[in-house]
């Protein structure tokens, strides 16, 4: 990068992308491929940065909306794509053969015969069979009569799939080896009503891909690992139980930097920002730095949380406003205005990571990533070293 084109920024980091995915591939079973989840613009990191990097190394792309399926071809990316959420009827209109849709319901099944008669394209469907947790999906005592509608309205069944629910919130996997049993029941019913099953076949996470090598079946679909986050502490504590602390090293790929916009000089006992919460204990320097709720940095962080500037934590001081943060930078001598701030990510020797913030407002590191706006303009850029990475 020749340098900042904006005021606040993302860098995508290339080379963990492919660390994180390449890890996968080495860690699933020799009979399954690798789904890279790019969703939710790619998990805040940016679609079009992500994806041509992720179809380097993985060997299908996932979404959620089908406008997202075509945004990947419109990039010129040939992998096979799966749409895993709902696509009502007018948005089939584009799709090609190598998109593969996740079907939840007949009337699905109704719109993509009707589409299939209307352009003479056949969609593959994948039927998504829910094993207790009550999202998408159908039961499998309702998969023979889909698995009929398939077959009368003309359509392929390629596929087979579930989603685990409470595979990453616990160390006690039991409810998810119910799961299993329930899905190996539908791939039964699945080989009666089809006369076999169909090639893909798929149930693991981030988590479950990790952790369980019984449930590779032949697909696997990698969310938030392969941006180089753990689905949560229990993951990563499950994984340090079972295989002790060594084979997963997992690299964070973004990192989120805005410039200093200003240097404030506040005196002891002024106030600062909206409603006077935060209340200098010293004479004060601030930096201003242009970024805000509105670019995805949370309201609930202001007097909570830190940036890093000069590789020293420097605290957030006063409400997050809009476009704006106030950081306390009175123990970081000679800070001056068009320096840059770390948001996310490193700097120097100093950290703060996605799972710091998250846990400071209550949520997780997919919510907080994925709220990242998609107007911070985002860099591919060259791969950090492997000693940043999050330990596993």
């Amino acid at each position: 990068m020749d340098g900042p084109r904006a005021s606040h920024w993302i860098e995508v980091d290339a080379g963990a992308l492919r660390h994180n995915l390449s890890l996968f591939r080495r860690t699933v079973g020799p009979g399954a491929q690798v789904a890279a989840v790019v969703k939710a613009n790619a998990y805040g990191h940016g679609l079009e940065q992500v994806a041509p990097v992720a179809a380097e190394v993985a060997d299908w792309l996932a979404v959620h909306a089908a406008g997202e399926a075509r945004a990947l071809r419109g990039m010129g990316l040939r992998l096979p794509v799966m749409v895993m959420g709902f696509v009502p009827p007018w948005e089939l209109d584009g799709l090609d053969r190598d998109t593969h849709l996740l079907v939840s319901s007949a009337e699905a099944l109704g719109w993509l015969g009707e589409h299939r008669r209307r352009t003479g394209v056949s969609l593959p469907v994948h039927l998504k069979v829910d094993t207790g947790t009550h999202r998408q999906g159908v039961s499998v005592g309702e998969l023979p009569a889909i698995c009929r509608v398939a077959a009368r309205e003309g359509l392929e069944v390629v596929g087979v799939a579930t989603h685990f629910a409470n595979i990453e919130d616990t160390l006690d996997h039991g409810f998810a080896g119910t799961q299993r049993d329930l899905f190996e029941r539908a791939l039964a019913v699945a080989r009666h009503e089809l006369g076999e099953v169909p090639r893909w076949v798929h149930a693991s996470c981030s988590a479950a891909a990790l952790l369980f090598r019984e449930c590779d079946y032949t697909l696997v679909r990698v969310g938030i690992s392969a941006y180089g986050h753990w689905p949560s502490r229990e993951t990563q504590l499950s994984w340090v139980l079972r295989h002790g602390r060594d084979g997963v090293r997992l690299r964070p790929a973004l990192t989120w930097k805005a410039l200093v916009g200003q240097v404030q000089h506040v005196a002891q006992g002024e106030t600062v920002g909206y409603g006077r919460t935060w209340t200098a204990l010293r004479p004060t320097r601030l930096a201003v730095l242009p970024v805000g709720y509105a670019d995805g940095y949370p309201r609930s962080l202001g007097n909570r949380s830190r940036v890093l500037v000069r590789g020293v934590p420097a605290p957030v001081v006063g409400r997050v406003c809009m476009n704006i943060v106030m950081v306390d930078v009175s123990d970081v001598p000679g800070v001056g205005v068009g320096e840059e701030a770390v948001l996310i990510g490193r700097q120097g020797e100093g950290a703060v990571t996605v799972e710091e913030l998250a846990g400071l407002c209550g949520t997780i590191n997919y919510e907080l990533l994925a709220r990242l706006s998609s107007t911070t303009p985002r860099l591919v850029v060259a791969s950090a070293p492997a000693e940043q990475g999050a330990g596993g």
